[in-house]
């Protein structure tokens, strides 16, 4: 094997393994999504299960929700990063050796597309991820508010019988 085709060949297998690795980011995607779907489903038929302390199911699903969207925003940032790595230091170097550049010029074509400020589908995913995070956060606060305002009554109670008593 020359070396034209050995440089040939990694480049393709590193292709090869740059799409198995989108791929696996489609399915993670999937996965969080699924998550969100299964949080709200058991948000809407636990309400009413109380657990300790009057800690409620959908407070606590409200948190996992806020932390899967958390970890989803995460993971899509990563993503994004390790793809664009992918594509500019190692895909774009490789391509200096050959005669074509499809990746170099793909890669210049989704930054001058990106440019225009058009949301990208990781953006969208984000946006996803961000909007599912605010909506559990506002569970949050609904079910913890009144936790807090009991405690808050409970705190007044004993220090007006502390001052009655004194």
């Amino acid at each position: 094997m020359d070396r034209d085709e050995l440089i040939f060949s990694e480049y393709r297998l590193y292709s090869e393994q740059k799409e198995n690795f989108i791929e696996r980011n489609f399915k993670t995607n999937r996965f969080y999504m699924a998550s969100v779907f299964v949080l709200i489903v058991a948000l809407i038929y636990t309400g009413n299960v109380i657990f300790l302390n009057k800690i409620s199911a959908t407070l606590v699903f409200a948190l996992l929700g806020v932390s899967v969207s958390a970890l989803w925003w995460m993971n899509v940032d990563s993503y994004n990063m390790l793809i664009k790595v992918k594509y500019a230091n190692v895909l774009e170097k490789i391509e200096e050796k050959l005669p074509v550049k499809p990746f170099t010029d793909e890669y210049k074509g989704i930054d001058d597309f990106r440019s225009n400020k058009i949301f990208m589908f990781s953006d969208i995913q984000k946006l996803i991820a961000v909007v599912t995070a605010l909506f559990f956060f506002a569970v949050c606060v609904s079910e913890i508010t009144p936790l807090v305002m009991n405690l808050f009554n409970k705190v007044l109670v004993i220090v007006s019988r502390l001052k009655g008593g004194i």
